[in-house]
């Protein structure tokens, strides 16, 4: 459960359907050939397989490399970290640190769909709001497997090395700082996703199947950009710019690697694919 949560915190897609193309693309350079793709952090057993072209670039590749490290994720000294640094330490709940508008949203959902909040008030609206998010994509049958884990899994087996872009503490940071300075907006937009997360689940799923930019920037990244720009911001353009030197420097190298990261950082304006075109790159999707 506790790596469940780590792995939903992020901008999460899940998936179904079956199309001619997907979230992958081939990206090249001075005879150099790097493959992207677009991730869902979480599926269900009936996701599976993945569409070809992910195995396509798996197999063509002698590195993977994933967001974070995914095996120290799962260390349960890091993941104790994380549930310390998710709770208050003074003792006090959120009840403090929400206004009566805000908390009053909050009580109510949770009233209505049967949670005690009770035995969350010691969390943080970050923390909290992911694990109401857990229960609601669990409703749906999703699983702790996405397209992360999988390759992660394939890539252990066949022996191949496998990176990250950012440091498994860096990743916990962003789970438990996402609401700081903003517990109100964050724990209102919480609310409002979750209360329509049945009804854009298929049409989400649908766009990243079949690699659709424009309506993954659409769903994704320009309503988090207009709702909670703080948010986008820490989330998807700071990380994103902190990957991209990272990301020419796997150019450089005489290997291809096959970088997998969550798809609303390569889509829209300020996605990396836009970033890579701006920089030379031929990219093409699969």
């Amino acid at each position: 459960m506790k790596r469940f949560i780590v792995s939903i915190a992020m901008v999460v897609l899940t998936c179904t359907g079956a199309s001619a193309e997907s979230s992958v693309w081939k990206v090249q350079k001075d005879n150099s050939i790097i493959y992207l793709g677009g991730t869902c952090h979480i599926l269900r057993e009936a996701d599976f397989p993945l569409p070809p072209e992910y195995d396509k670039a798996y197999q063509a590749s002698k590195v993977v490399v994933f967001e974070t490290d995914l095996d120290k994720l799962q260390d349960p000294t890091l993941q104790q970290k994380l549930l310390i640094q998710a709770m208050y330490a003074d003792g006090s709940t959120v009840e403090k640190h929400l206004s009566a508008k805000a908390y009053g949203e909050l009580s109510a959902y949770c009233a209505s769909n049967g949670i005690p909040l009770e035995a969350f008030k010691q969390f943080k609206p970050s923390m909290l709001m992911v694990t109401l998010t857990v229960m609601e994509f669990m409703k749906l049958g999703v699983t702790q497997q996405g397209v992360d884990q999988f390759f992660h899994g394939l890539a252990t087996r066949d022996g191949k090395r496998v990176e990250g872009l950012e440091t498994a503490e860096e990743q916990i940071n962003y789970i438990v700082s996402m609401a700081d300075g903003n517990e109100d907006d964050f724990v209102t937009y919480s609310i409002n996703e979750l209360n329509t997360i049945k009804q854009q689940f298929e049409i989400m799923a649908d766009a990243w199947r079949k690699g659709n930019t424009e309506k993954l920037n659409a769903l994704m990244t320009t309503e988090l950009k207009t709702r909670q720009p703080k948010l986008y911001k820490k989330l998807i353009t700071d990380r994103n710019r902190n990957w991209l030197p990272l990301i020419d420097a796997y150019q450089k190298t005489p290997r291809t690697e096959f970088i997998l990261v969550g798809a609303a950082h390569l889509v829209g304006p300020d996605g990396i694919l836009e970033a890579l075109k701006a920089k030379g790159y031929k990219v093409d999707k699969l």
